[in-house]
């Protein structure tokens, strides 16, 4: 993040998070980006181009690996804890790692951050989950 935030906000876009899939053939960075009003094709080929020489020269990855650049969708990924707040009131599914209290996901509206616990509500009771055991966290398009 450290190396490619500043690479990204050069092109206009925010970089949301990163995802890194490494496999001894097949690695994957996966680079999320935003700007108000959304990111198109053209922005993500842009950052894509941008971003490829900043980690040619920076070499962060000594192994081979496909660079894509993303939109974050419908169902967009939560990396930040400041975007727990963010997106207070909508609906939010949790991947959890520790399970907690047997659970392995939960979904419902989403609360906030308090302190270091994300706050969701699910058919009308809150559940405080530790930060620290959110595997992976997206909004949920409602229907």
């Amino acid at each position: 993040m450290e190396l490619l935030e500043p690479a990204v906000a050069a092109m206009g876009c925010e970089l949301i998070g990163i995802i890194y899939r490494g496999s001894p053939k097949n690695a994957l960075l996966r680079l999320y980006i935003d700007k108000p009003g959304g990111v198109d094709l053209d922005d993500c080929t842009r950052v894509s181009h941008h971003v490829s020489g900043v980690l040619d020269v920076e070499d962060p990855i000594r192994t081979s690996y496909t660079l894509e650049v993303s939109s974050p969708g419908l169902d967009r990924p939560i990396f930040k804890p400041s975007d727990y707040n963010r997106f207070a009131g909508e609906r939010v599914r949790l991947r959890l790692q520790p399970p907690l209290d047997g659970r392995r996901r939960l979904a419902g509206v989403l609360r906030g951050l308090r302190g270091d616990m994300v706050v969701v509500e699910e058919n009308g009771i809150e559940i405080n989950v530790p930060l620290s055991q959110i595997d992976k966290a997206n909004l949920e398009l409602e229907a």
